[in-house]
């Protein structure tokens, strides 16, 4: 059996018992890194006082050899009770673990998924942003036109739309938003559980003078959705279905959406 098991995202309270359970009674642990899980593991202990099997094996499964790693699995091995957990937070979510649930589908193995800690719903809540309807964006690619295109798609996505930063990258991100949409509203949530957890809200251009000198730490960003569209509407769908030009899409997508026209169209270019 296969149990994909969330790790707390900074705090160690919010570990649960039944992650606890799991992680005690595992024969494998598949490891995002197995130096982080092997931490965890003397964590709870001492805190916890809790007994684990002295017989487990840890495996190193993260998004460089994952492919490889499930080429060469075999049913078999899940005849063990094995667990995979990444770093912090959900696997699966901007994490390994996805590929190895649809192993399990397909190839008839149990498996289960434990619920927990995760950063972009705890942003999403703190972010006070009342729709409802959220998007997912991950992380944006990390330069060029990708990254132009990418964004575009995450302001016009019609929801309230939520990324992942890295600190390196988060004052570029802001000055890019401040460029795309000097009026938008944004949230930004650093180092969520942890002792410096803070929180941030305003236009980019407010929150770049807030932020200058505290860059360090895990990001997350929440994006305002823009107007929302009239449900009954012509949708983006409906325009890329209508026989016409790349160019003319771009513009009535960008009509109905306030995406870029000129990155609209490159995006449409690569579908």
């Amino acid at each position: 059996m296969l149990t994909l098991v969330p790790t707390p995202i900074g705090n160690i309270g919010d570990i649960s018992l039944r992650a606890i359970e799991a992680l005690s009674g595992a024969d494998t642990l598949l490891c995002e890194d197995t130096r982080v899980t092997k931490k965890l593991i003397h964590i709870l202990k001492e805190r916890y006082n809790t007994s684990f099997n002295p017989e487990q094996n840890f495996i190193s499964l993260h998004s460089h050899n994952e492919k490889e790693f499930i080429e060469k699995l075999q049913p078999s091995f899940f005849e063990q009770n094995v667990l995979y957990v990444s770093d912090a937070g959900m696997p699966g979510i901007s994490d390994p673990g996805q590929a190895l649930v649809k192993y399990c589908q397909d190839n008839g193995v149990v498996y289960d998924i434990l619920p927990g800690a995760n950063a972009l719903l705890t942003a999403f809540v703190a972010s006070g942003f009342v729709e409802t309807k959220m998007l997912f964006w991950g992380f944006l690619p990390h330069k060029g036109k990708d990254r132009e295109a990418s964004l575009q798609g995450a302001l016009g996505s019609g929801f309230t739309t939520i990324l992942y930063e890295s600190p390196h990258r988060l004052e570029k991100l802001l000055n890019e938003l401040s460029h795309e949409d000097t009026s938008r509203k944004i949230f930004l949530a650093k180092e969520l559980t942890k002792k410096y957890q803070k929180y941030y809200f305003g236009t980019a251009d407010e929150i770049k003078h807030k932020v200058d000198a505290n860059l360090r730490g895990e990001w997350v960003v929440v994006i305002e959705a823009a107007n929302a569209q009239n449900s009954s509407a012509i949708s983006q769908n409906d325009i890329l279905e209508l026989d016409l030009p790349k160019k003319v899409q771009a513009k009535l997508i960008s009509k109905i959406t306030g995406e870029n026209t000129k990155a609209c169209y490159e995006r449409l270019l690569k579908l």
